[in-house]
């Protein structure tokens, strides 16, 4: 039994490498590593197939080497299988990725609106929907913003309002003061350049990669203490090509959901692409939104603005 199964066990530790060293991986060639660093939760789902495979061949051997795999995935997600989720908190932002091609728009308005969301950012407003999404927000949210394709609904008055330029030659990111009664905050809305994955090109995200060096610059330079991302990053927290923009902030779903809170493909979520992230406030839960007629689920957030993250 402990000369069985030696191929199982090299896969094992095949696994536990990948995992464990993800980021040394390089993206010279397809960006290899960030399309691992994407959907490396899902590399957890070959450990019980390796261990059924273990008993199946009755491998001592092989059922050792599982526990290696098992024990690194733990290290990396295990945090994100507990709920974090608290009471309190003055502020709720939600943000969702509408779609251009969107068949309801002004019922997807209203489904986002649902949450309660005291500030809703939209991505991937087609001008034809805007005047839709407005319509449809206007009555509960009277402060609002549309910077290209993008957009800022609040229930709190707006100031400094301006496009961000993320080096699109094209507006799809913006910034807001948002004046709530517990204090100001800056929000950005952004959403950087989608990634394909193609035979000939790998994992293709240069445009995107650039776009989210330019918004980390623009977060970077923000002047004030409070900072709230919401937004359509076509990336993970574990995406390297995102430093410039997780390195400064945090993940209200990473301190204070419950689960991955993947969202997208709406259909059947496999990873979380959009973000709220958080600098100089305090996250208290974070959640997915039900599915609306877009391709993306919505998220939201509840954020305490009186007490420093």
């Amino acid at each position: 039994m402990w000369r069985r199964g030696i191929v199982l066990a090299a896969l094992a530790v095949l696994l536990s490498l990948v995992m464990a060293s993800h980021a040394q991986i390089p993206n010279a060639v397809g960006n290899l590593g960030s399309l691992t660093e994407t959907f490396l939760p899902w590399f957890g789902l070959a450990v019980p197939i390796l261990l059924l495979l273990a008993f199946v061949r009755r491998s001592a051997t092989a059922l050792i080497a599982v526990l290696l795999p098992a024990i690194v995935w733990v290290n990396l997600f295990g945090g994100l299988l507990t709920d974090k989720t608290a009471t309190g908190g003055d502020l709720t932002v939600a943000t969702h990725n509408v779609n251009a091609d969107n068949p309801d728009p002004s019922g997807t308005a209203r489904d986002v609106a649902a949450s309660g969301a005291d500030v809703i950012a939209l991505e991937e407003l087609s001008s034809d929907a805007v005047p839709v999404y407005e319509s449809a927000l206007a009555q509960t949210y009277p402060y609002h913003s549309v910077q290209g394709t993008v957009g800022l609904w609040s229930t709190y008055p707006l100031t400094d309002v301006a496009p961000v330029d993320i080096e699109l030659g094209w507006t799809r990111a913006m910034r807001a003061t948002v004046s709530a009664p517990a204090g100001q905050l800056a929000v950005y809305v952004a959403h950087l350049p989608s990634v394909r994955v193609k035979l000939e090109a790998g994992f293709t995200a240069r445009q995107r990669d650039t776009s989210a060096d330019a918004l980390g610059e623009a977060i970077a330079n923000e002047p004030l203490d409070r900072v709230v991302l919401l937004g359509d990053l076509n990336g993970t927290m574990n995406d390297r090509a995102l430093n410039a923009v997780t390195a400064q902030l945090r993940s209200t779903q990473g301190a204070a959901g419950s689960g991955f809170g993947f969202s997208w493909p709406a259909a059947f979520p496999m990873a979380r692409i959009d973000q709220i992230l958080v600098r100089g406030v305090e996250p208290i839960s974070s959640w997915t939104l039900p599915q609306t007629t877009s391709d993306h689920l919505p998220l939201a957030a509840r954020v305490d603005l009186t007490t420093d993250s």
